[in-house]
């Protein structure tokens, strides 16, 4: 009856920690992405070896089909998006599935990557 409730099977977007995230990434298992805009980057730095694409750009600069598409990114290289809050890249990482991305992770916001002792750099 409530069907639509339930959970659809295949890849979905999971949460990581922080510090999940950080050791991750600097093993080289793990592509980081900030969506957040140019300004917030600017106001707070960016998670150390980050990608920066804003969410508007994102279809153009993750979908595998695009030829803008950023180096470094592949469907088959898991990838944890964060912004400032963590709505942001929620939505992102979804966008990122439907683009065929298999392994994507949501790590919320900067201040949780700085938590996970994730260095910042500035803009």
């Amino acid at each position: 009856m409530f069907s639509f409730l339930k959970a659809s099977p295949g890849p979905r977007v999971e949460r990581i920690a922080g510090a999940d995230a950080v050791a991750r990434a600097q093993k080289g298992d793990l592509v980081v992405i900030d969506v957040r805009d140019i300004n917030e980057l600017r106001a707070t730095g960016k998670a150390r070896g980050a990608l920066h694409i804003p969410l508007m750009l994102l279809k153009t600069k993750a979908d595998p089909a695009s030829d803008e598409r950023m180096a470094g990114l592949s469907v088959d290289k898991p990838v944890a998006l964060y912004c400032a809050s963590g709505a942001r890249s929620q939505a992102a990482a979804t966008m990122m599935l439907q683009m065929g991305y298999t392994q994507v992770y949501n790590i919320g916001g900067l201040s949780d990557w700085k938590a996970g002792g994730g260095l910042v750099n500035p803009a």
